[in-house]
């Protein structure tokens, strides 16, 4: 069984649910660190333009999670869980009007865990 690279709590999954019967398919980008820390922002699908400087981890309850690969280079060691917390973050994530904003938490990988990772994928 592959390890997955990005998981959702069940509270943001339902957050999650929520937007996009609101507004259709979403992506997610996790933030660089500027203005809005170190954030998962929820996008509709197509609204953040990627290129070769982004790293697909995985999906989250059918959501495609990207990240920039410089990025990467320091999380790809490290499990990524995606939970809510109630508050409204500095961002144009769609769930700020929630009152609630999606926060990352990480674990290291098991040595067995990281043998067996889901592969990445580049770009959009």
């Amino acid at each position: 069984m592959k390890t997955k690279r990005v998981i959702v709590t069940e509270k943001a999954a339902a957050v999650i649910t929520e937007l996009k019967e609101k507004h259709g398919e979403l992506m997610f980008h996790q933030s660089g660190g500027c203005c809005d820390g170190s954030a998962p922002m929820c996008f509709e699908k197509g609204e953040l333009m990627l290129d070769d400087n982004d790293v697909c981890l995985g999906s989250i309850e059918g959501c495609d999670f990207h990240m920039s690969r410089d990025q990467f280079e320091y999380w790809k060691h490290t499990q990524l869980t995606i939970d809510v917390t109630p508050g409204i973050g500095s961002s144009f994530s769609l769930e700020i009007p929630m009152g609630v904003r999606f926060l990352i938490k990480s674990r290291l990988y098991s040595e067995d865990e990281a043998e067996h990772l889901e592969p990445i994928r580049i770009g959009a």
